[in-house]
Parts: structure tokens; sequence; C-alpha cells
């Protein structure tokens, strides 16, 4: 499996793709490595796997055969600004111009558990290359636009295959987070599973169970904000992956329409799609903040305001009531889950776009101004005179003022 072949030039138009080897931050970084030992450097992982498919990066990774503390004494020899951010496993990140490279030493993985190995530096670009986990993920780049692909990552890339280095149970077993991201990039690069890869996430799908909450909340949110993120949900499913993370019979149309509609929804309201009430907990199990619940909970308050039958006047009520954002996300989940029409749901979403919001003028030093002692009644008496305004259809300041005086007077 392993090759030794020599290294393959960029071409013309692949070099387009990496302009970002010539951006000022970059360069003086490998002019500092360079300078300790040459050809010590190279880019791999995400830089070089987004950049052959034409994609922007969006962060840039490197691999050194320099050990970190000589890494550390280059950078800052070169006064490079540099932070020990991974130091356990040899990752050092340079920071310039408030851009940052993570830069991280050969290594091999002695011994893993599943969630942490203890690592050996080596200066083996190959020995480096098989300890990480997948082909296309092993695609190292030389600053001069050379690449050394020792695990048949070009051709795995070129064919839209996700596939594990060497044997998947192995590579999982070293580090169960990858069967999630097994799932996340098999979604977001390829039309179908590694076949062999899916039935060893599904055989050790146990060990999930092991990782911390942070580590699976933050990948599993990042499968959901993919636009294609029901593929892998479905295949989470059909292999038991799911309920690993979750005890409950999930809508997966729900989601798939939810991303048909806006691919770019946040996370919280592809949850309330996924799981519906039925998540109640979920936040805390993917380690959600309080501002993320919310958005979920918000969701399914508004969708069951939601039906064919809103007016606009309805809406404007709800906009008021709830806030726009907030019935946006109740009419998209609605039509997510096909309870309006595609064509409902466009009329719907125009017609909130144009809404302004009504405001409310009165508060509680009008009702105190008017001689209501400050306690549980002036509350009592904006509450009253709100109702009545949202009913009357929000009128004017003016009318506001008077519907006041009526309640001051207890007219009804």
């Amino acid at each position: 499996m392993i090759q030794s072949e020599p290294l393959v030039p960029l071409t013309d138009d692949q070099r387009n793709n990496f302009l970002w080897l010539n951006e000022p931050h970059i360069e003086k970084v490998v002019q500092a490595l360079y300078a300790a030992k040459p050809f010590s450097v190279r880019f791999v992982g995400g830089c070089v796997r987004d950049s052959l498919l034409g994609q922007d990066p969006k962060d840039i990774d490197a691999a050194t055969i320099l050990q970190p503390d000589a890494v550390m004494h280059a950078l800052e020899s070169a006064g490079i600004t540099c932070v020990p951010t991974g130091i356990a496993y040899g990752t050092i990140t340079a920071i310039i111009d408030h851009k940052a490279i993570e830069i991280t030493t050969l290594r091999t993985d002695v011994e893993t558990d599943g969630r942490h190995a203890t690592v050996e530096y080596t200066d083996d670009w190959m020995h480096d290359a098989v300890r990480r986990d997948f082909t296309i993920n092993a695609i190292y780049l030389t600053p001069e636009g050379a690449m050394f692909d020792p695990v048949g990552g070009l051709g795995d890339l070129k064919k839209k295959k996700v596939k594990f280095i060497g044997d998947p149970q192995d590579r999982i077993k070293e580090d169960f987070l990858r069967i999630l991201r097994f799932f996340r990039f098999s979604a977001r690069f390829c039309t179908e599973f590694d076949a062999p890869g899916l039935a060893a996430c599904a055989k050790l799908r146990a060990g999930i169970s092991t990782l911390s909450a942070e580590r699976v909340g933050d990948e599993f949110s990042a499968i959901l904000r993919l636009p294609n993120a029901g593929m892998a949900v479905r295949k989470m499913v059909s292999t038991d992956v799911l309920s690993e993370i979750w005890q409950t019979d999930p809508n997966i149309s729900a989601i798939e329409n939810l991303k048909n509609l806006e691919p770019n929804s946040p996370v919280p309201l592809v949850l309330a799609a996924l799981f519906g009430d039925k998540g109640n907990g979920i936040d805390k199990r993917l380690r959600h903040s309080n501002a993320e619940r919310a958005i979920r909970e918000n969701a399914l308050r508004a969708v069951r305001l939601v039906s064919s039958s809103l007016t606009d006047q309805t809406l404007l009520e709800y906009s008021y009531c709830l806030g726009k954002d907030v019935l946006a996300d109740g009419v998209l989940l609605a039509a997510s889950k096909c309870e309006i029409t595609s064509a409902e749901f466009d009329q719907f979403m125009q017609s909130i776009a144009r809404i302004t919001v009504p405001v409310f003028a009165i508060s509680g030093k009008h009702v105190v101004s008017a001689g209501v002692p400050a306690g549980p009644a002036v509350s009592k008496i904006l509450k009253a005179v709100e109702k009545r305004w949202i009913e009357e259809g929000f009128p004017d300041e003016q009318r506001q003022h008077a519907l006041l005086m009526s309640a001051l007077s207890g007219e009804p």
C-alpha cells in the first residue's frame, strides 16, 4: 500500500489553486524553518486537499522533521511569535500578522486508547502518513510545489473516495472520533460511502461513548452544517451510529428538505428538524450554549403557530411577539416537515422580509407618571394595554396612549 515514488510537481492549473504558498506570512515561516534545516517542512491535510479541489483552505497546516523545540527556536530566531498549542503531540502554532499556521513534528503513534495517543517523533514522512486517518488527508506538498502521495490520496481524491489508511478498524481504534469524521468527510466529498469503512464504523460504534461530549458535539455539529448532512445522517442511522449520540428516531426527510430550502441553516435549527420535541436535552449532550439551545427551542415553539391559513396580519403579530428571525425559523421548520407547501413557504418568507416590526411606545414610566405606584400593578396595566394594542392591529402612538388612559380608568 505504501509507495516510495518521487515527488509529483503541481500542474500549472493546480498551481493556480495554491497561490497561498506565496503569501508573505507563509513564506516567512518556511524561510525560518529552512534556515534551521533545508527542505524540513511540507504542507499537509485540508489545505492541500481543498486546494486540489479548487476550494479555499480554511486553515494552513504544516508538517516538519524538526523537533518541537527546534521549531520554536527557529521561529523565535526569525522574530515570529509561536505558541506551543499542542506540545504533547508536537504542534506549534506560528502567528504572523494575526494569521496562524500550525506546525507539527512528524510522528508515529506508539500507544493509543481510542481517545489519546502517546507519540514518538520521526523524520520519516511515510511513517507520519500511515498514522493519519484518511488517504485524502495524507497528501504532502513542498513549499516549492511538489506533492508526496505515499498512500494514494490523489487517486482517491480524484475518484471522490474517503478511505481509511490501512485497516479501517485499526485507524478507528486509535481514535474513535474518526467514526464521525468518516461520515463528515464522506458527506462532504463523496456520493457514496466506502463499504469497508462503513462496516468498521458500525462494528466499533460503541467507542463513541468513550469520547468527551465536547469532541462529539463539535464533530456532529460539523456534520449537521454540511449541505449534504442528510446523506451522513441516513448512514449513521442505518449503522446505528446515531443512537450512540441520541436515542430518538430522527426525521431525516425533514433535514433533507431543510437543507434544500436553506443549506446554511444553523445547527440548532437542523437539530429541531431532525429530532423535534424529542430532542429536548440534545443541547446538553452536545455541549451547546444557552443561545444555541434558545434557537432550537424558539423554533419549535414558532412552528406550532405556522399553518397554511396564516395571513399577513397574523404574520405581523407573530413577528412582534416572537421576533422576525424566530418566526422565519418556524416557517422553515414547517416547510421542512411538509406542514406547508413550498409555495406557501416562499410567500410567508417574502411577507416576513417586508415586515417592519411595530414598536410599543408605552412603558412603565408612563404608567407611574399617571399615578400608579411602582409594583405589580404597573406590569399588569402594561400587559393589558399591549394586548389591546395587538388586538387592534398595532395602531399608532396616539392610540396607544388612549388605550393606556382607558386601562387606567378601568374601561373595558
